[in-house]
């Protein structure tokens, strides 16, 4: 058994594949064992690399799990990580986590690794001292120069001598592993048109050239012809079969033409004219005359030809006098006979045509384009007529072209300016032009526009040309700019005069009750929660159209730094709201301005107006001793109906 392991160890550091290693004995259980021993050094070896990695790195993203030796490889770093975190954070390195044994020991041996000489081992623990013994067979420690911990990247073949496995070749210093690039060495084995692209620990060749229409690419990277026919991807008719071609495919009919006919791209029988198809197909003095499917000679009969005749005697061919034929050729014109033929004598504004043989207009603007006349020509019968495009008049010398002032028709519903050829349409302020006939005038609506709601600060009201403001009749009055809007003051004024007084009051008769340095005989209440001071401030605030998110409204400022120290006599702030938090709108929270604790209070959510309400706020000075006291202020919150 001893001996079959060992072998299957040798295998291993070979970097043979442990599934096909040679047998050593016909034994099944020598067989396994030689197996199992090859798989225990190679699942050693890949998660030493995964332990280096997570060590030299901090991280696992760099490796891939597309196998499983890989797998095995990022399972060991993921686990290390696990050990070196719980090291760093002062935790036992004997967790409780359900991770499987396989990864707990080797979270353990990272976690154990580097901790101080004084850390006890729990029972039943090993120390970090023997931790590399965990996942390496007893007779292969030394095999693999204790790579579960250290030295190698990939695996040791024994007295300390590190190897790489295919595809890397080992680094300078002996025990890192780096890709071999093949595709660089020239070592691929990629045939022509196919180019090599370098892979991790491997190459893989591509085809440079796409097969082209007609061909797929095959696993092995050749090109095959695709079979439309057999595919069904081909668009023969019914009336024809499908033939596959090299990249094509071909469609042949399936009925086939008799002689004298040739088959049209729809499989329909045309026949052929084989008196112009075929080059004499008669005897000379014959006459060729096609018929279906097949054509026919007949003797050729006398034929004189255009502007001739035959005589009387039927011998011989003569001229032919047009001019003098029934038929009126040259008509309107003069007629000049000639050998076998005539010619007309034409009016001036007309041409003769050789090949149709009648006068034809001469069309003057046709022939000389942009000569005769300035803007457009018209040609008439023999002659031709000039005129103008829109925004011109003809001139007195009926060639030119003279602008016409469209303004002295009053085109436009307002304003117009007229320009050369043409007119503009414009509007006086207040107005635009119409986008249907662009000559009318349409008031603009001002309070319909995007920026329409940010005119006026309540209603806005159009007129023709132009709008006006306007304000809520009770209480406000428009601004000066005619836009805005602004309080009488006077109901707000009284009341708030009368809040101060009484706030003063409150403030005296507190200062009488409870003094900011001692409290009156008897006064429990006083003693136990002194109150410092007490103030009164006013604020006011619209209704929100829109609340998206918390306003602040009041700052609490103080004299008590941020950072001071209980122990040293330094003193903290606490902020709270006692009374007045109407629907829960308010909210205060404590934060740091220039190194000293300000309390700011938030309107959080919306108000309805019209609404008043006094928000009692304290604010506390705490000691290391207990409570200072606390400091009383009162804000009168005066809530509007409308959003200004």
């Amino acid at each position: 058994m001893e001996d079959c392991c060992k072998d299957g160890q040798k295998r291993a550091s070979d970097n043979e594949d442990c599934a096909s290693i040679p047998l050593i004995s016909a034994s099944t259980t020598c067989m396994i064992v030689q197996e199992q021993c090859c798989v225990k050094v190679l699942e050693d070896n890949m998660c030493a690399v995964g332990i280096n990695v997570a060590k030299d790195q901090g991280a696992c993203d760099s490796l891939l799990t597309s196998t499983c030796e890989t797998k095995t490889t990022k399972f060991c770093c993921n686990c290390c990580l696990l050990g070196k975190e719980a090291q760093a954070n002062g935790l036992p390195c004997d967790h409780d986590l359900s991770v499987g044994s396989q990864c707990s020991k080797v979270s353990r041996v990272c976690c154990m690794e580097g901790a101080p000489d004084n850390q006890t081992t729990p029972a039943g623990q090993l120390s970090s001292k023997n931790t590399k013994d965990l996942l390496i067979p007893r007779t292969n420690r030394q095999r693999v120069c204790f790579s579960f911990v250290g030295k190698c990247a990939h695996s040791c073949v024994g007295n300390d001598t590190c190897a790489c496995f295919k595809g890397y070749k080992l680094k300078p210093d002996g025990s890192s592993c780096e890709d071999i690039n093949e595709c660089l060495l020239g070592a691929a084995n990629c045939r022509g048109g196919e180019r090599c692209i370098n892979t991790e620990g491997s190459f893989r060749c591509q085809r440079e050239v796409s097969c082209g229409t007609g061909y797929e690419l095959t696993d092995s990277n050749n090109c095959k012809d695709i079979d439309e026919c057999e595919t069904g991807i081909h668009n023969c008719g019914p009336e024809f079969r499908c033939q596959n071609t090299q990249g094509s495919f071909r469609c042949l009919p399936k009925v086939k033409c008799g002689p004298g006919f040739i088959q049209d791209a729809l499989g329909n029988c045309i026949d052929i004219n084989e008196c112009v198809s075929q080059t004499e197909p008669c005897h000379r003095g014959q006459v060729c005359i096609n018929t279906v499917g097949s054509y026919i000679c007949q003797r050729n009969s006398v034929n004189c030809g255009r502007g001739y005749h035959l005589n009387d005697d039927g011998t011989r061919c003569v001229d032919i006098d047009e001019c003098k034929g029934a038929e009126k050729v040259c008509e309107g014109h003069g007629c000049i006979n000639l050998l076998g033929s005539y010619r007309c004598e034409c009016e001036p504004g007309y041409i003769f045509n050789s090949i149709s043989r009648v006068c034809e207009d001469v069309n003057e603007c046709r022939h000389y384009p942009g000569r005769l006349c300035a803007h457009k020509c018209e040609n008439t019968l023999g002659s031709y007529k000039c005129s103008c495009t829109t925004g011109f008049k003809i001139a007195g010398d009926g060639r030119n072209c003279d602008d016409l002032n469209e303004c002295e028709s009053n085109p436009c519903s307002q304003e117009c300016a007229n320009v050369y050829g043409s007119y503009q349409c414009y509007c006086r302020r207040g107005y635009q032009l119409s986008d249907i006939d662009g000559m009318t005038c349409e008031d603009i609506d001002e309070c319909a526009l995007p920026t329409g709601g940010h005119i006026c600060s309540y209603r806005c009201h159009n007129t023709p040309g132009s709008f006006h403001c306007s304000c809520p009749i009770n209480g406000y009055t428009l601004a000066p700019n005619g836009r805005s809007c602004q309080g009488t003051f006077k109901f707000l004024f009284e009341h708030t005069h009368a809040r101060r007084i009484r706030a003063a009051l409150i403030s005296r008769e507190d200062s009488d009750a409870c003094p900011s340095t001692t409290c009156q005989p008897k006064d429990v209440a006083c003693v136990l929660d002194p109150m410092l001071s007490v103030s009164h401030t006013f604020i006011s605030l619209p209704t929100f159209r829109e609340f998206t998110r918390p306003e602040e409204i009041v700052f609490l400022r103080t004299t008590v730094p941020a950072y001071g120290s209980y122990h040293l006599g330094s003193y903290d702030v606490k902020f709270d709201i006692l009374d007045g938090n109407v629907e829960n709108a308010f909210d205060i929270m404590k934060r740091v301005e220039n190194g000293m604790y300000v309390g700011v209070v938030r309107q959080v959510k919306p108000l309805i107006g019209p609404l008043t309400t006094v928000l009692r706020l304290s604010m506390r000075n705490l000691t290391s001793q207990g409570d200072s006291g606390q400091n009383i202020i009162n804000v009168h919150v005066f809530v509007s109906e409308f959003w200004f």
